[in-house]
């Protein structure tokens, strides 16, 4: 039976292949549907033989009680968007700039073009080729396990198609509902008596954060995979680009989007992004854009990140659904840098699904750029389709009565005067005692990603600051229940429960507190990155930026921003105080060594080293303070050799790069 049962899986894997990811159907339904009964008679007769790839174990027999987080292996960041063609020359010379660094004589790059799904990112990780775990996106750092949903997917192998699989395989893509089943469904839940879905992504979304994998089953969902990570490690050929990635996820059983194309110049991408702007309505999926990444992996190692987004691949988005509506007013939030934001308070319009009633404005040069006036017929589009915003104004319907719009010259919270650096485009507000300014701090502090601090929210936070109770995040630690039970509203049981909150908030991470300390351009998944590599606050307050800026992803503006933070008197106080309460801020995590010769220098290895694996040699080099790269060039200061050294060996020669053996690296380590 088990050969019997053995070959049923084979033929319905190819099957499923063929029909799911080539389009191009081998067996007749019904040919197929009474072989999977076959494989499903023989898997009840001999439970023993069922393995998880069986196509029969694609639906979970019982609903899930929760989702539980999961940290990803390798972070998802979000793209950089453009809007115009203008945004796209800016961004490929911004690519060639970095990349001639490396290459003086390079005048341009080749860049894949793929339509941007509008769907739900997800993550899955197979381990010897098995599907082990699929997850949501979550914050780009961690996310849901959603494995016995992804598992219903058709489109989305159970076993990889390699005779030989890596150890482990990450693979990202996007889950989408196809039109027609979109439709579909909101004529089900239509006749149910049930709220329609808005629109497809939210109905994907949904969809894969269903507890009961048979209605996700049901619901029919697709899956366009997009990126694939292999460790450097594996001994086989491992795609040198893009292109050679998608090629291989196809080959893998993965269904890959046939509407791509591998372009070699920006005339190329514009001629893409021109013909899907109109043939999109075409298709059987939702797309809001396209997405470009440069090809060569080389290249994007060169290029590397910034705080949100790759360097080397952006979104370029398709004009959004755009409306008019009235400017009723303007109001100004001040947020917890001090920046000053203009907000449009709009007659309420229905776009892209959503009622819209308020717009951002961005800054005082938008309003300006715009000649705003307070009861202008305005023009609001959604900035990638989630954000509403003002484009332009009808100045041809203009009252006579209307009153131009002007920024505030002092900060509508605390009335202190603002200021509006040279050098950027926002007003702000500099006193640090303003409530705003107080109010957003704590608020960052307390939120799921930082302390996660349940029972405090925006309104006990504008309590608690109004009272005086709290002037910074410290003073959380300094609440009693006497305290809080100042506050209107506030009994003795809730004001329990949030003392325990907070007490418990002492037991996270430091990753965690570092984000909460809200430096400027620390997002979470910088937080992590440093912490993994200063494994206390002490070892990040001393470190010069240089010694920052030498972890990978972390870079000079953002090391300079945490440089900076931490010489600031306010900034050491607080450190001081959220040590006496007992906050984590030291991490088990590898910390940067003092060696000082090594800090911020550029290490390149090439060829087999003897004894250590390149991983390793990697990670001894940054635990030293030094940086790791994948290309040779005039910032590179040593060249690590094994056997079978290539071209860059050649190359650094040629550039009077130190060469070292592993003897000679582990030596400069010690």
């Amino acid at each position: 039976m088990r050969q019997r049962i053995e070959e049923l899986r084979a033929v319905l894997q190819k099957a499923s292949y063929a029909y799911y990811v080539l389009d191009a159907p081998e067996l007749a339904d019904s040919v197929y549907d009474r072989l999977y009964r076959e494989l499903q008679d023989l898997e009840t007769q001999y439970p023993e033989l069922i393995t998880s790839d069986s196509p029969t174990q694609r639906v979970g027999e019982r609903p899930a009680s929760q989702f539980v987080s999961v940290q990803h292996n390798i972070p998802l960041y979000s793209l950089e968007n453009a809007f115009t063609s203008e945004d796209m020359a800016a961004w490929q010379e911004r690519c060639l700039k970095a990349i001639r660094e490396d290459d003086e004589q390079v005048v341009n790059f080749a860049s894949v073009c793929e339509l941007k799904i509008d769907g739900s990112a997800i993550a899955l990780t197979y381990e010897n080729g098995l599907l082990v775990r699929g997850a949501t996106r979550g914050d780009g750092v961690a996310g849901e396990d959603i494995t016995q949903n992804i598992r219903t997917i058709r489109s989305i192998p159970l076993r990889l198609n390699l005779e030989n699989p890596p150890p482990v395989v990450e693979v990202r893509g996007e889950a989408f509902l196809p039109i027609q089943v979109f439709d579909e469904i909101n004529a089900e839940r239509s006749r149910s008596g049930e709220a329609l879905f808005a629109n497809p992504r939210n109905a994907a979304a949904g969809t894969l954060r269903q507890l009961d994998a048979r209605i996700v089953a049901k619901r029919r969902l697709d899956f366009f995979a997009y990126t694939l990570h292999i460790p450097t490690s594996y001994i086989l050929p491992l795609p040198q680009s893009q292109w050679e990635s998608l090629e291989l996820l196809q080959n893998m059983g993965f269904r890959v989007n046939p509407n791509k194309q591998l372009c070699h110049s920006l005339a190329e991408v514009q001629a893409f992004y021109d013909r899907w702007e109109t043939e999109r309505f075409q298709l059987p999926y939702m797309t809001d854009g396209m997405v470009v990444k440069i090809d060569a992996f080389t290249q994007q190692d060169r290029l590397g990140f910034t705080q949100k987004f790759p360097r080397w691949a952006i979104a370029w988005k398709y004009p959004a659904e755009e409306l008019p509506t009235k400017l009723l007013a303007v109001t100004v939030q001040v947020g917890r840098t001090g920046a000053l934001t203009p907000v449009a308070e709009l007659d309420p319009v229905l776009l892209a699904g959503t009622t819209v009633s308020r717009a951002t404005l961005h800054n005082s040069d938008r309003i300006a750029e715009l000649d705003l006036h307070i009861g202008d017929t305005v023009v609001v589009r959604k900035a990638g389709e989630i954000i509403p915003e003002v484009v332009r104004v009808l100045v041809e319907l203009r009252p006579s009565t209307a009153e131009k719009v002007e920024m505030p010259r002092h900060c509508p919270e605390c009335q202190s005067p603002v200021i509006k650096p040279e050098t950027e485009a926002v007003t702000r507000c500099v006193n640090p005692t303003c409530p705003a300014i107080v109010r957003g701090a704590i608020e960052h502090w307390v939120s799921r990603d930082a302390l996660d601090i349940n029972g405090i929210g925006e309104k006990l936070v504008r309590q608690m600051v109004g009272a005086d109770l709290v002037k910074s995040v410290a003073d959380l630690y300094e609440l009693t229940v006497a305290k809080l039970m100042t506050l209107e509203r506030m009994g003795q049981k809730s004001a329990d429960k949030i003392i325990e909150a907070i007490a418990q908030s002492k037991q996270k991470p430091w990753s965690r507190v570092l984000y909460g300390l809200g430096i400027r351009h620390v997002g979470s998944v910088n937080a992590q990155l440093l912490a993994e590599n200063f494994s206390s606050v002490e070892q990040l307050a001393a470190a010069q930026p240089e010694a920052i800026a030498s972890v990978y992803g972390i870079g000079t503006e953002i090391a300079q921003a945490v440089y900076e933070w931490f010489r600031q008197p306010e900034s050491q106080q607080a450190i001081v105080r959220l040590q006496q309460a007992g906050l984590q801020l030291i991490g088990e995590a590898k910390a940067i060594a003092t060696n000082a010769s090594l800090l911020g220098k550029v290490f390149v290895i090439t060829g087999t080293l003897p004894t250590l694996k390149r991983d390793e040699a990697k990670a001894k080099i940054q635990t030293a303070g030094g940086k790791v790269t994948d290309s040779v060039s005039k910032k590179t200061d040593y060249l690590v050799v094994g056997e079978e050294a290539g071209s860059k060996l050649t190359k650094a020669q040629s550039l009077g790069i130190t060469c070292l053996s592993e003897a000679e690296l582990l030596e400069l380590l010690e």
